[in-house]
């Protein structure tokens, strides 16, 4: 693992510059090891994804989901994902909702922003207004739910990002 990173495993270092080719080093720039190109000195910034995420309020209830998929699978979490080039972070929080839990929502306030020394994800989180569709799970999900502040599983959550949120937005000044 480089120093200042986590690494998923060994094939998501990159091997090979994107420019020429040539075997990539590492070399130590700007105080942390990089992968970077001997040849034409171009290095591989490896930068953290970004997840928009939603939390859908329907009938004073947070929809929540259970993971079919890894990380997380078989923990809570709300509808979330990667963020598409070309795409705004309200219009990605949007069509997670929509593709995992099959709500149609406005995105409402910012409930706060997550990051952490130990994940590549940043992870951003908005209140949702459902406006339609039908809650129902997707291969993402092994269930989905519509869940009272007391319901919530707190002891099975995906997350450090989905506890930090969800307590922001139950404890927070998000409304």
């Amino acid at each position: 693992m480089l120093a200042g990173r986590v690494a998923l495993s060994v094939s998501d270092d990159p091997r090979y510059c994107a420019r020429c080719a040539h075997p990539l080093t590492l070399r130590t720039i700007e105080g942390r090891d990089r992968h970077a190109c001997d040849a034409c000195d171009y290095v591989a910034w490896l930068d953290p994804k970004v997840a928009a995420c939603a939390i859908p309020v329907l009938d004073g209830r947070l929809v929540m989901e259970r993971r079919a998929i890894h990380p997380g699978h078989g923990l809570w979490t709300f509808p979330g994902g990667y963020v598409d080039r070309g795409e705004t972070l309200e219009e990605a929080a949007a069509r997670e909702v929509l593709e995992e839990v099959g709500l149609e929502v406005r995105i409402g306030p910012l409930v706060g922003v997550y990051s952490s020394r130990d994940s590549i994800v940043i992870v951003v989180v908005y209140r949702a207004e459902v406006l339609g569709g039908a809650l129902c799970g997707t291969h993402e999900s092994l269930e989905v739910a519509a869940l009272a502040p007391e319901e919530i599983p707190w002891d099975a959550l995906a997350f450090d990002a989905t506890r930090r949120a969800l307590k922001d937005f139950l404890y927070g000044a998000v409304s």
